[in-house]
């Protein structure tokens, strides 16, 4: 999916008309129309402006990743001390068999947490 194909689909998605987009980015509503045609892309600014508003990644944006959450997911504290984004990054030092066990360990907490909700 291109850019401009992404960008209508997150609109669509969320219900906003092009004129809401626009307004938001303070351009014209051809300039979404011609972003989501493929005519032009968005400059960076524009691009960050875009992310916050549909409140996805840039990354998610730039088809870099399928992740779709915002850097204020990332940012979003487990404890006061540790962020989601300090979890990933600790995961991702792990070696295969912890990261094994660790994923073994979510599943027991998510089967743990759905017998919580039966009850």
């Amino acid at each position: 999916m291109e850019f401009g194909e992404l960008l209508a689909t997150l609109r669509k998605e969320r219900g906003v008309l092009q004129k809401e987009v626009a307004t938001y980015l303070n351009v014209t509503v051809a300039t979404i129309s011609n972003y989501e045609k493929g005519v032009h892309l968005p400059d960076l600014d524009t691009l960050i402006l875009l992310a916050d508003f549909f409140d996805v990644s840039t990354d998610y944006l730039l088809r870099r990743t399928n992740y779709k959450s915002s850097i204020n997911v990332l940012n979003r504290h487990l404890t006061p001390d540790y962020t989601v984004c300090d979890l990933l990054n600790t995961v991702m030092e792990l070696d295969t068999r912890n990261t094994q066990a660790l994923l073994d360990y979510a599943e027991l907490l998510l089967l743990r947490n759905n017998m919580k909700r039966v009850k």
